[in-house]
């Protein structure tokens, strides 16, 4: 079974070259927490909810954790994809 994934908004800049590199998470209450850094993206699956994306470690608040990118099939328009993160993995104690 397939973890639930959460689309959140995301404040992203554009480099000259065309680089997309996330600046701000927003989730859907209103929240929102700027990235401190980003320290790797690659082409990766999301383990917990199924699927693959561009997937960036990203440093929130001094802690480590997944934003993925999830592209539209679409080739034209401005709809260019969707970001989401996983759910966090929960540590009985």
């Amino acid at each position: 079974m397939t973890a639930k994934r959460t689309y959140v908004a995301v404040v992203a800049t554009f480099d000259a070259e065309g680089q997309m590199m996330p600046k701000e998470i927003i989730w859907e209450d209103g929240r929102k927490f700027s990235i401190d850094r980003v320290t790797d993206v690659r082409q990766a699956p999301a383990i917990r909810s199924g699927g693959q994306g561009e997937r960036y470690t990203i440093h929130v608040l001094g802690r480590e954790s997944y934003l993925f990118f999830e592209r539209s099939v679409a080739k034209t328009g401005s709809h260019i994809g969707k970001w989401f993160v996983e759910p966090k993995r929960v540590v009985l104690q």
